[in-house]
Order: structure tokens, then sequence, then C-alpha cells
């Protein structure tokens, strides 16, 4: 079994480029959250050629509408929600210099054809595991459109954040990948 692959967000196109579909990793450094609500407002922004809340080049955007903080707690329950909700939004922040996504499910082909355009990479975290998720989150802020609740932007410390390459810039594929092993299974 291979040891996880650490890295420390910004990152640029060298870290991109040595992950592969079904590599595992650690991220420790700051990301950002943001779901469908917060993504549509980024769009509607840049369109009225609006600044972004924060820089995305070299940045990871994990989606994410975590629960409130119970007392002592720095976040609540922070699972990751559906990708495709933000597929229609994605392509237009990679070409930004957005270099990661975090979440669940799989992305369309607009999406996985920006990330090898602009050299960027999907990671999955383990649904039903948002409270685990959740201990490696040290610091979490609001940083935009508070009034979305949960789907505010915020920015995470996180320190051994655990995710799965799912699309890597290269055009690697887990999900397909595990379809094809099933498939050649006896």
């Amino acid at each position: 079994m291979t040891e996880p692959i650490k890295i420390t967000p910004p990152i640029v196109d060298a870290d991109v480029m040595r992950l592969k579909a079904g590599d595992k990793v650690l991220i420790t450094g700051v990301i950002y959250t943001a779901r469908d609500a917060a993504h549509k407002r980024l769009v509607e922004l840049l369109d009225r050629g609006g600044k972004l809340p924060f820089d995305v080049k070299g940045q990871l955007i994990y989606y994410v509408g975590p629960t409130p903080a119970k007392p002592g707690q720095v976040i609540g329950s922070a699972g990751p929600t559906t990708s495709g909700r933000m597929d229609a939004y994605t392509p237009r922040l990679l070409a930004l210099g957005l270099k990661g996504m975090i979440g669940k499910g799989a992305r369309n082909k607009d999406v996985l054809d920006a990330m090898k355009r602009h050299k960027a990479v999907y990671f999955a975290a383990v649904g039903g595991a948002a409270a685990l998720i959740a201990r490696s989150i040290k610091k979490a802020e609001i940083i935009a459109y508070e009034d979305l609740g949960p789907e505010a932007i915020r920015r995470l410390e996180v320190v051994d954040f655990p995710a799965i390459v799912v699309n890597d810039a290269v055009g690697g594929d887990l999900f397909h990948q595990g379809v094809e092993k099933y498939r050649r299974a006896p």
C-alpha cells in the first residue's frame, strides 16, 4: 500500500501533473468552500467585471455546506456535496487558475476537458465521513456571501485532509477505471 501524497495549496502545474487517478492525498494548508449558489454568484460577479472575493489561482475549492459548529468545534459535519451542480461554472474558474476541486460524483465532459486544458485535478472526499473530515479542519471563517448560510464561501485551514484523485490532468478517471476493473473480473 502506497503512502498518501502530501500537497499544500496553492499548487502549481507540476504538483497537478504528478497526481494520477487513484492516488490518495493528504491536503494541508488553506482550501476554500463553495457550492452551487456561491458559484453562480462568482460567475455573475466575473460577468460584471468584478473581482472575486479570493484569488482562485493555484487554489482548491471544496464543495461542502457544513453544518453549524457545536460548542468547542471549529466546524460541524463537513461532508462533500455532489459536484455536478458546479459543472456549469467550473470551466470559467479553471480558466482563471483554479487547480482543483473536492467533492463527490462524476464531472461532465466540459469540466474534464477544461481540467486537461488548464492542468487541474478533481478529488473525491469520502462521502459519509463528514464528522471525520471535520476533524482535519482546524480553522474556518466566512469570507463571502454570509447570507447563503451553509453555502457561504469559507476559508478553511486544514491538516491532513484526506482525498482521492478521481480525475487527473491527463484524462485518468478513477470511476472509469473502476468500471473496467469490474468488467474484467472473472
